[in-house]
């Protein structure tokens, strides 16, 4: 309605200024309801010229509808997790109509619709005499012209771009009688392409009934919780009551002054037994039905389907992730809001990975270790499981609820941000992977030939070296602390106990750019998409990352979707696949989309994968994951992580089936919770540091209970104790060619170290291990060169002791004696200590000792006759 009533100047205006248009009108609708008067005199009228070149082609694109999310249950069954619409509409067949709302439709609407060819003419001088005294032209519009308008809406609604769409909104909808014509014309040309059912069918699936709700269906849903075909003789006149004007007539607002439940929706019930009036005048009820449709009062039963993730409950986190892979899928669009609004106008049903059981106890695990709040730290928790070998995501939980509602967001119970997942999927900027990270540098020990029996020294000890291929070799001092003061000797104790200094150890054997490569190979990045060393203090690194001796230890932030796949790479023989959230698309024509896929490639090869294992399953029998273990006799790997201050914890594992990572730690802040409880008022009583293992020992007691598990492939021989080599004696050499030749025999090399020697300065002494030595090929070899401050001792066997002690001047000689059997030894040096030819230092004591003969006893003679050797039988 105009929202003023014209002057008598501004009437006789608009008649004078719409008289063109009238006769063009009034010829029109007699061509649309006579078709033979178009084909006669009429059809040289310039008038008739006129209207024949409006557009005459309506383009009707499939209505927007709600999209749908859904998981899956134990019995295969689809489990509905949430709706995503611009319009909530659900299209219906005929047959989903009841019948008694299509001829309420006509009767209140258009009696004459099945009469008509499109325009009906006393609808048509109704409006141009509406129009003229400043009334909207809606009154005069047959069912046909108001499905007509609406189409024009919808595509106008569908256009991307804002400034295009507006415009084109306000062309389909301004009250002018140029745009009156156009839907006349679009409507003559549509009743003959289309049937009356066609038509009727299509106004009621696009009509809007308020708010968002729009078509018959969800109409229906909606006011009164039932199907569009079940609806009686008084809902559907007051559905029907609704189009006329939804803001005011609409049945979801009890408090209205003017159409509320305080006075039985009186403006709708107006309406709505009007239109019972009309029904009863059509004769399509009768005289009863209308009396007790009249009688019966308005009483809805609002029903809300909400849009978004929030009806998804505790797995609205995962939901929230689907609806970032449909904004990366092309299937929907060339851009990303392209996507989205494809997505929530094109009633698509998403059918995805996630597992309902699985689903339900990670979050249950984790609202009953993990408050959304607590009193002294900002804490959070977050879990999830990928299958290996396809990266179906399974489950995803994690301690905050969910909304994105700015108003709701205030209370720190809530969050938007999904813990489990990278930033551009709605994530964090990540968590240190603290110890979990070891897992890499284990991989690049395997790799690189290192056995895992191999021992090394692991105490706790600064080191001062690491060679880095990429970014340049590491020098300084780093001191690995300990949990303990011991350390480890190999890499099954150094990763069962997650021993510091023993990582270090062997990070110092190997080339940090390759344990970086190992760990990108698994998929390993950093959450907030840059690349792996980056930090805020540092932000100009290479575009491939670099690596610090501290990462060894896992300073980097990552997701645990990032670790939980790494960890499903190694319960899958190595191979990586890439995680995904969706299994099926289905479009609203039934058609379906291509869904994204799993990319596998291989992180490291299987007999690599199969040593990791073997040391990782060690963890859960009296290592640091014992108190995960499940006890089901499935076999799991695991490695926990606990950072600095223990600010941020996480257990890692994964039977052949499933893979699961638990990080619990300071959103922000850094508490230290070995030092803190959760609050014993809501019911956490545990230590926080702890929590981890609470969460991941239930949920994959489910998963193994659902999936099971195979043994882990058996790691070879040569992986586990390594392949035996002599190291060949390089004393006299060169260094060049000391280290020439235990490079040709396939030993690595630590830098040469000088030790005492009587040899020229820089020749080699020898090797640590020694020449002679059998260890395990690849071992690395110290080469040891003489500094020459040793002098050689003399060989003064057969001296007397003057001449011996005068040879040995520079020496601090000591005299001994030793008994001799041999009388010519008598008084004579029989040996030295140190050795002749040895080295010694200048001032060092020497020992001589001197032969000391004694003649043999009378009747000790072994061979004296008459004596018994010993005694018979």
């Amino acid at each position: 309605m105009s929202a003023q009533k014209r002057s008598v100047t501004g009437v006789v205006g608009g008649v004078l200024g719409f008289l063109g248009m009238s006769v063009v009108a009034g010829l029109l609708v007699s061509a649309a309801v006579t078709p033979a008067l178009a084909l006669t005199g009429m059809a040289a009228n310039n008038t008739i010229g006129v209207f024949d070149n409006l557009p005459g082609y309506l383009a009707i694109q499939p209505l927007a509808q709600k999209s749908s999310i859904y998981a899956k249950n134990a019995e295969g069954k689809d489990v509905f997790l949430a709706s995503f619409y611009f319009q909530n509409r659900e299209e219906v067949p005929w047959t989903g109509v009841s019948q008694v709302t299509k001829d309420a439709v006509v009767a209140g609407e258009d009696r004459r619709f099945y009469q008509h060819g499109g325009v009906d003419l006393r609808g048509t001088a109704r409006a141009i005499v509406a129009t003229v005294t400043g009334d909207d032209l809606q009154g005069g519009s047959t069912i046909t012209q108001q499905y007509v308008k609406n189409v024009l809406v919808q595509k106008a609604e569908a256009i991307q771009n804002d400034a295009e769409r507006a415009k084109e909104y306000k062309i389909a909808t301004e009250t002018t009688p140029e745009r009156k014509l156009k839907e006349m014309k679009l409507a003559i040309e549509l009743e003959k392409t289309a049937t009356k059912d066609q038509i009727l069918l299509g106004y009621l699936n696009i009509a809007g009934f308020g708010g968002t709700v729009y078509g018959i269906e969800a109409a229906a849903k909606y006011y009164y919780n039932v199907r569009a075909k079940d609806l009686n003789i008084q809902e559907a006149a007051s559905l029907v009551a609704i189009v006329n004007e939804p803001s005011a007539l609409k049945l979801d607002d009890p408090e209205s002054t003017t159409n509320g439940e305080a006075n039985g929706y009186a403006a709708n019930k107006v309406r709505r037994d009007s239109i019972i009036g009309d029904m009863l005048e059509e004769k399509k009820i009768t005289q009863k039905q209308h009396d007790d449709a009249i009688a019966a009062p308005i009483e809805p039963k609002i029903t809300p389907t909400s849009t978004g993730c929030q009806s998804a409950g505790g797995a609205a986190y995962f939901c929230d992730y689907v609806t970032h892979d449909v904004q990366h899928l092309d299937a929907f669009g060339a851009t990303e809001d392209e996507r989205w609004m494809n997505f929530r106008r094109g009633g698509f049903k998403i059918y995805t990975t996630l597992d309902v059981a699985m689903q339900k106890a990670a979050e249950q695990s984790t609202s009953g270790n993990v408050p959304p709040t607590s009193s002294w730290g900002n804490m959070g928790s977050a879990s999830v499981a990928v299958q290996p070998g396809t990266g179906d995501i399974l489950a995803m939980a994690q301690s905050k609820k969910y909304s994105q509602d700015p108003d709701v967001l205030k209370n720190p119970d809530y969050t938007a941000i999904n813990y489990n997942a990278d930033f551009d999927y709605g994530g964090s900027s990540g968590f240190q992977a603290a110890s979990t990270y070891k897992v890499f540098t284990l991989a690049a020990w395997l790799e690189a030939g290192h056995p895992l029996q191999e021992n090394f020294d692991g105490r706790p000890r600064p080191i001062n070296y690491f060679h880095n291929s990429c970014n340049g070799d590491w020098s300084g001092e780093f001191f690995p602390a300990n949990d303990d003061s011991t350390g480890a000797n190999n890499a099954i104790s150094a990763t069962k106990y997650s021993v510091n200094s023993a990582f270090m150890a062997m990070a110092e054997k190997l080339d940090l750019c390759k344990i970086k490569q190992t760990a990108q190979a698994f998929g390993i990045h950093r959450a907030n998409l840059k690349p792996l060393g980056w930090t805020e203090k540092n932000p100009d690194v290479p575009k491939d990352g670099v690596m610090y001796p501290s990462d060894v230890l896992g300073t980097q932030e990552v997701s645990p979707l990032t670790m939980a796949t790494a960890f499903a790479a190694i319960a899958n023989k190595g191979v990586k696949c890439t995680p995904v959230s969706i299994k099926k698309i289905i479009a609203a024509n039934g058609d379906e989309l291509e869904a994204p896929k799993t990319k596998c490639s291989e992180a490291v090869p299987p007999k690599v994968a199969a040593a990791m294992a073997y040391a990782m399953q060690t963890t859960f029998d009296g290592g640091t994951a014992t108190a995960s273990n499940t006890y089901t006799g499935v076999a799991h790997i695991g490695k926990t992580g606990t950072n600095d201050d223990n600010i941020q914890t996480w257990m890692i594992g994964a039977s052949t089936k499933v893979a699961l990572a638990t990080w619990v730690g300071n959103i922000t802040g850094d508490a230290n919770q070995r030092h803190n409880y959760f609050d014993r008022t809501t019911g956490y009583d545990s230590q926080a540091a702890t929590a981890r293992h609470r969460i991941w020992q239930p949920i994959m007691l489910v998963a193994d209970q659902e999936y099971g598990g195979d043994a882990f492939p058996d790691v070879e021989n040569k992986l586990l104790y390594g392949e035996k080599v002599n190291v060949p004696d390089v004393r006299g050499k060169s260094l060049d060619e000391a280290q020439s030749l235990l490079r040709n025999l396939g030993f690595n090399l630590y830098s040469s170290r000088e030790v005492d020697s009587e040899l020229p300065k820089g020749q080699v002494v020898g090797s640590d291990p020694g020449g002679g030595a059998s260890v395990i090929k690849g071992a690395f070899i110290t080469v040891l060169t003489s500094n020459g401050v040793l002098k050689v001792v003399p060989d003064v066997t057969n001296y007397s002791p003057g001449d011996a002690q005068a040879a040995l001047s520079g020496f601090s000689v000591k005299v001994t004696t030793e008994k001799v059997s041999n009388p010519q030894q008598d008084g004579l040096v029989i040996r030295t200590d140190p050795a002749a030819g040895s080295g010694a230092k200048q001032g060092q004591q020497v020992t001589i000792f001197v032969g000391k003969y004694e003649a043999p006893k009378p009747g000790k003679d072994k061979g004296q006759p008459g004596k018994d050797k010993g005694k018979n039988g």
